[in-house]
């Protein structure tokens, strides 16, 4: 594992070695690219790409800085000084992590392309974090977290649960509040703003989702994962290793 230092604090990020551009992936709220992604990041459809797992600030293996805004714009501009220190690079984000691989690319000349799956695009949250944001701050880090983490395991997802549980309360709820509220522009509007290949990514058990034909009817390229749910990392990795390796080679 490597890292370098954001200036609030130590990043660090898995970098599988390959050729070419490297794909950087970011992983979505309570979770951890170092957690998510390595068994996607293995699979045959993707042998030969160099590969980064980014673990944002306050997760997983990364620095927990008491003061870091933990907003979508906060996480962005880290993940932007990783990719310059990269060059060019493909961008996979995955649920809150799709809205800040948005605000990267926004910004970020660097991307030369985005895949997507299931990202936040519209202020308002999705039901995690809405939840989890009309808990105060306090509130949360005293009993929601725990809670949050008990309810996982109750529902048997305990790879999300051991994800959760090791991140840090405040940086879950600070991320939590920065998507129900959204930006302006919006994330979706970002990415209809952004001119480099896009394409969006749905598990099939999410399916029927309005942003499905949405996005198509709005140009977007869309793919599905069989099998899979919003969780697709865990629940088909090697659908999920498919389909972006599709829409990269779509890309070029």
């Amino acid at each position: 594992m490597r890292y370098f230092d954001s200036g609030q604090g130590r990043v660090r990020y898995h970098d599988l070695a390959g050729t070419g551009v490297p794909l950087v992936f970011v992983h979505g709220l309570g979770c951890a690219s170092s957690c998510d992604y390595p068994e996607a990041a293995a699979d045959p459809a993707l042998a030969g790409k160099r590969r980064v797992l980014i673990d944002l600030l306050g997760a997983g293996f990364s620095d927990r800085p008491a003061e870091f805004a933990y907003t979508v714009e906060a996480h962005a501009r880290c993940v932007i000084a990783l990719i310059e220190r990269l060059g060019a690079v493909d961008l996979f984000g995955h649920s809150a992590g799709g809205a800040i691989a948005i605000a990267v690319a926004a910004q970020c000349e660097l991307v030369r392309s985005l895949v997507l799956s299931e990202p936040n695009l519209d202020p308002g949250g999705g039901t995690f974090s809405r939840a989890i944001a009309k808990q105060s701050e306090e509130d949360f880090i005293r009993r929601g977290h725990d809670l949050f983490v008990r309810e996982a395991q109750r529902e048997g997802d305990p790879i999300w649960a051991g994800s959760l549980a090791a991140c840090l309360p405040r940086a879950v709820h600070r991320l939590a509040v920065s998507l129900v509220e959204g930006c302006v522009p919006s994330w979706r509007e970002q990415l209809y703003a952004i001119t480099i290949p896009k394409t969006v990514i749905f598990g099939e058990r999410s399916l029927p989702d309005p942003n499905y034909e949405r996005l198509q009817r709005d140009g977007i390229a869309v793919r599905i994962v069989p099998e899979a749910g919003h969780s697709m990392a865990n629940e088909n990795p090697s659908g999920l290793a498919h389909a972006i390796a599709t829409a990269l080679k779509s890309a070029m």
